[in-house]
């Protein structure tokens, strides 16, 4: 984007304190704001969104062209302040240098972290935060990316999965053989556990897979000669290359993009693809998806995967076989070894789930490698998985078309052979629009998205809990990939952060944890006080009215930290993914207008969730009720009739790791539907915090 005021200068993003991405000129310091932008400075929403009401009343033409949309913005005076540039057509703000602070009064509040600009004679470098477009060639691209490649290797594919498997079949017959030898465990039982659940999980699983797919998420399987022309020849080609069968081939018929495989072998894999990945992505993308899975297939995941993923399955069953075990009697002394053998098998179990999750990260990486190879685009992947992880779908292929998009969530068994993680995160999560009319992915837009990714602890946080790496990590590995093969790199990531996000992460997981941190500090107090003799038998009834107490001022705290906000402005998609201090804890209250593309679970007819489109991207809404058969009826009864409706909806966004809004209400026509979470907590946390307190008043 170029900026308004000197025309031929570049607006660069860099970021504020306050851990927003903001468009800066380094020539006349001024600053553009999309549409809802404001709100992320202001100290008091409401008056800010009321005097810019105000201000949009009187409004005239101005020489100024919008960054955003090109198009002649409107002056408008802002009530006792300056006189700003308002763009009609993206609902984004030009401040000349100084207007905001004036307008905010944040003197001390606002601070722009610029990186100095460089001499003039030196040739341009990126600078920090950096990512306003530089006019260099292909090869310059090339040569700067390589500065960085060959940093970026992955492990050798068949040592990491025999020392994986390896390891995990050891662990589980160190717990098999201890509890024979010690706990009284037959070896038939021992053994079976093994070899059932395993034959049973491999064989039976592919075909409870096709009935359940069938069943509830309206997979409908395809002839080859079905699929487009293009996609067939690439498949047929593929699989001729690698030597195996072509795969049979489902498609969900929902709007949202998703592809996944399973199977026993390479040679009876199933591949399923929606339609929504074949209408929001270019015939090339669908080809590198597709490529992926088909990289699954060629790397035996589908088996190495259900072999570590038995590890824990059993030693699950161990566990629990174990604690229900009864002693054989006082002369028995069995019983102590069999709850030290279950008590290790439930910590190996833990741990066994962390290794399979990191095991399942490696081959995602390879899945993608092996996608760039057979493609000999690695863009074409990383631009498909901007699309579907981060939903930059760029604009529409078809604007005169009501697409029924839909979002996929929790498909538990399939989720390590999907194209992203869908059980982390509500992943068709934000669009960025091109001004252009074609269906590029703004770059500006994905860096913003990737600084969450990269610069916050929260995001290292879920990775580790996911079958899937970050998106950002996989773009790097393919843009290393890219640059490998001679080819330009979809993204080069070079920025560096203005500062750590470490003190926001630390604040937020104490907010988190406080009740509970509270409860076990008073029972420690009281438990020490008991063995040091200090005890008082009388504070014994003071005991449980304290944690009462305790439990609900904090748990009040809690609330009020994570759903913060009494006013909810008006703000975009857009906006909303610029915050980079945000998580599932922090989040920001908003109002968004748009329409609802979707449910939230493509083709499940029990979803209760939405995904909505407004002018500049998509969103996951996250449908919350106290209880969950609530929700479960909604979905079932009431969800589908809002499907391509306007809404409007009023929530807090949040980012854990990728982006949605958890929704206070929606109004779609003259109907509003409420969700009482946000109540029912704080009506709790007052509740508990009130009787503890008449109790405790009522026992001194």
């Amino acid at each position: 984007m170029n900026c308004p005021s000197c025309t031929d200068k570049a607006l660069r993003s860099v970021m504020t304190k306050q851990g927003v991405a903001v468009d800066y000129c380094d020539a006349c310091h001024g600053l553009w704001l999309d549409r809802g932008e404001i709100f992320h400075f202001s100290t008091n929403d409401k008056a800010i969104d009321k005097n810019l009401l105000a201000a949009l009343k009187n409004k005239r033409p101005s020489r100024k062209l919008s960054p955003r949309s090109g198009q002649p913005m409107m002056e408008i005076s802002y009530p006792g302040g300056p006189r700003i540039d308002f763009c009609p057509h993206s609902g984004g703000l030009w401040f000349d240098a100084g207007e905001l602070k004036t307008l905010l009064a944040l003197e001390k509040a606002l601070k722009i972290q610029v990186a100095p600009s460089p001499p003039a004679a030196a040739p341009r470098a990126p600078a920090v935060g950096d990512t306003a477009p530089v006019k260099t060639s292909r090869s310059e691209t090339i040569r700067h990316a390589k500065i960085k490649a060959g940093f970026l290797p992955l492990p050798n594919l068949f040592m990491r999965s025999v020392y994986t498997l390896t390891g995990l079949y050891s662990l589980l017959a160190l717990v098999l053989i201890s509890a024979v030898e010690f706990a009284g465990l037959e070896p038939e039982l021992a053994l079976g556990l093994g070899v059932i659940a395993s034959l049973l999980h491999f064989i039976l699983g592919p075909f409870f897979m096709d009935f359940w797919l069938r069943w509830v998420y309206s997979l409908r399987w395809v002839e080859p000669a079905e699929l487009p022309a293009h996609l067939r020849e690439f498949i047929n080609k593929a699989s001729k290359t690698r030597g195996i069968n072509f795969p049979r081939m489902g498609i969900i018929d929902d709007g949202a993009p998703q592809a996944f495989t399973y199977g026993h072998v390479p040679n009876n894999a199933r591949i399923v693809i929606s339609r929504g990945l074949m209408e929001i992505l270019e015939p090339e993308e669908v080809e590198a998806v597709v490529a992926h899975e088909i990289g699954h297939a060629v790397h035996w995941d589908m088996l190495l995967m259900t072999l570590a993923q038995l590890v824990p399955l059993i030693l699950y069953y161990i566990y629990r076989t174990l604690i229900r075990m009864r002693s054989r009697g006082k002369q028995d002394k069995s019983g102590a070894y069999r709850l030290a053998i279950a008590i290790g098998a439930y910590v190996l179990y833990i741990i066994s789930q962390y290794i399979v999750l990191w095991f399942s990260r490696t081959r995602e990486y390879h899945a993608d490698r092996f996608a760039g190879k057979i493609t000999g685009h690695p863009e074409f992947l990383a631009s498909a998985l901007v699309k579907i992880a981060y939903g930059l779908a760029g604009q529409e292929k078809k604007k005169d078309e009501k697409k029924k998009g839909k979002r996929s969530a929790n498909l538990d068994a399939i989720s390590a052979m999907g194209i992203f993680d869908a059980g982390a995160a509500r992943n068709l999560a934000v669009a960025s629009y091109g001004t252009t009319g074609t269906t590029s992915v703004d770059k500006q837009t994905l860096k913003c998205a990737m600084r969450w990714d990269l610069w916050v602890p929260w995001a290292k946080y879920y990775e580790i809990h996911s079958t899937h790496p970050l998106v950002a990590n996989r773009l790097r590995h393919l843009s290393d990939q890219s640059v490998k093969m001679g080819r330009e790199p979809y993204v080069v990531f070079d920025e560096v952060p203005p500062e750590s996000y470490w003190d926001e992460f630390v604040t937020d997981v104490g907010f988190h944890l406080l009740p509970a941190l509270t409860l076990i500090i008073t029972l420690l107090y009281f438990g020490g006080t008991q063995l040091s003799g200090q005890f008082d038998p009388q504070q014994l009834s003071l005991l449980a009215p304290c944690l009462l107490l305790l439990l609900g001022v904090t748990s009040l705290i809690k609330v009020l930290y994570s759903y913060r906000g009494g006013y909810f402005p008006i703000m975009s998609v857009a906006s909303l993914l610029k915050k980079v201090k945000v998580s599932a804890v922090r989040p920001v209250p908003c109002r968004l207008k748009g329409t609802i593309i979707g449910r939230g679970v493509p083709g499940y007819i029990f979803s209760e969730d939405f995904v909505m489109r407004d002018d500049t991207g998509i969103i996951f809404l996250d449908y919350r009720q106290p209880l969950r058969i609530w929700e479960f009826f909604f979905g079932l009864l009431r969800a589908k009739r809002y499907q391509n409706q306007e809404v409007e909806v009023e929530g807090w966004y949040r980012r854990a790791p990728t982006p949605y809004i958890e929704l206070k209400s929606f109004r779609v026509g003259g109907e509003t539907k409420n969700c009482y979470v946000y109540y029912m907590k704080l009506f709790s946390a007052i509740a508990a915090s009130t009787i503890g307190l008449f109790w405790l008043l009522g026992s001194m």
